[in-house]
């Protein structure tokens, strides 16, 4: 198989996500699309707390070094992410390495990502001379995890959100 679709990616994800949540003893259920802006709907049956999860996959997505944001892992996200910020909500970034198979997954609170989001686009936005905000400013944005320790802009770190699947 060459090219896998984003759906399957998408549900490869999910359901990668929603297996490490039942080794860890959560009670998780997707919600199967009807709930907006939430994959999966997590019970922590010792908290007695419920949480929501966003799941964001990509496949194949190999580090990225950039010389305005630096050796990061990279996510697609929209401008609506800028604002999406709720105390239960979640975010699962998931990397799926495209030789391997082998899946890396990044939990991160859903007030880190809006404002990683809104600061990393306005930082991208003052970095283009010569032409209007109007004329770039574009919808898409990007989230990303930091693979080093020195970014020009704050930047959630790997080493502090991989595999940390404690909620608050």
């Amino acid at each position: 198989m060459d090219k896998i679709n984003k759906n399957s990616v998408a549900l490869a994800g999910e359901f990668a996500v929603l297996s490490q949540l039942a080794l860890r003893g959560y009670d998780a259920n997707m919600t199967l699309g009807h709930t907006k802006s939430v994959d999966i709907l997590i019970s922590d049956p010792i908290k007695g707390k419920m949480y929501k999860l966003e799941v964001k996959s990509n496949f194949g997505g190999k580090p990225s070094r950039s010389k305005l944001f630096g050796y990061t892992l990279n996510w697609m996200m929209g401008e609506k992410h800028e604002t999406i910020s709720e105390p239960n909500l979640y975010y699962c970034f998931v990397n799926i390495e495209k030789q391997t198979n082998i899946f890396r997954f990044f939990i991160v609170a859903s007030e880190v990502v809006a404002e990683y989001v809104k600061v990393q686009h306005k930082y991208w936005l003052d970095r283009k001379p010569g032409l209007s905000q109007k004329e770039i400013d574009i919808p898409m944005r990007q989230f990303r995890v930091g693979l080093e320790d020195n970014y020009s802009i704050p930047t959630p770190l790997a080493k502090d959100y991989e595999n940390k699947w404690e909620f608050n």
